[in-house]
């Protein structure tokens, strides 16, 4: 089952146990969310209805992006400007997409002690 959901003005195809990274959101790591924007819903090639459809994630971290630098410069006039950019965002991780739970493997248990 997978889900496009919209938010922070961009779209993200979904499903259960992905991982993504989306402008930030407010929440500490560890704190559950649901999406509602959903755009579109389906299996395989069959798609459903999304009314009332709902994507819960968990915040796994919030983060910051790499730093952009921004220069402006204009010749001849000895005007130049330095400024750098770090955009904040918001790692989740999809727990259900409509109802259907993540499965879990074997990479998100923890190790079996010996």
């Amino acid at each position: 089952m997978f889900a496009v959901v919209r938010t922070g003005g961009k779209q993200y195809r979904v499903a259960a146990g992905d991982k993504i990274v989306i402008e930030k959101i407010e929440g500490d790591a560890g704190a559950s969310v649901t999406l509602g924007d959903v755009l579109l819903a389906g299996e395989g090639s069959e798609l459903r209805s999304v009314e009332g459809f709902v994507v819960a994630a968990e915040i796994i971290a919030q983060a910051k992006a790499d730093k952009v630098i921004v220069f402006k410069k204009r010749r001849r006039h000895n005007y130049r400007r330095k400024n750098g950019h770090r955009q904040q965002h918001t790692i989740l991780k999809i727990v259900s997409v409509g109802g259907q739970t993540a499965k879990h493997t074997e990479a998100d248990a923890p190790a079996a002690q010996a």
